[in-house]
């Protein structure tokens, strides 16, 4: 399997990614420092992204039910040499499903996540499941 996108800034002016139908701006300038993402923001949305993708995924094959999911991402940013470390992630899943095996599907995630995978190999990752009862 292979993944492409393409991106295009232009100077001084904030730049675009785009994939499939879709395109999202991004902040290169600091004018827009405080109002678009910065690549640090897209990598971790990337890996967030990975972790409820294999929410839905397991989903099925784990049989749980679920009315949605949330997950908060954080890392501390080295400097030298500029990278991301310690990445923290608590994940909430809204199920009234009391068959939610938590500690597999973390497995899960771990073991299949693409992008989790990808990241584990150059920083730490800690993460936390939680469920909340739906209202």
């Amino acid at each position: 399997m292979n993944y492409q996108v393409k991106a295009a800034s232009l100077f001084n002016q904030d730049a675009q990614i785009y994939f499939k139908k879709s395109s999202l701006n991004f902040g290169t300038t600091a004018q827009t420092a405080h109002t678009l993402p910065n690549p640090a923001k897209l990598f971790l949305s990337s890996f967030a992204a990975c972790v409820l993708k294999n929410v839905e995924r397991f989903s099925e094959l784990m049989k749980f039910s679920y009315t949605k999911a949330t997950i908060e991402v954080t890392a501390t940013r080295l400097e030298k040499p500029s990278r991301m470390d310690d990445i923290i992630y608590t994940l909430i899943i809204y199920t009234q499903d009391d068959t939610l095996n938590l500690d597999l599907l973390k497995k899960n995630i771990v073991k299949f996540g693409t992008i989790y995978n990808t990241v584990k190999q150059s920083c730490s990752i800690l993460g936390t499941i939680k469920t909340h009862k739906d209202v």
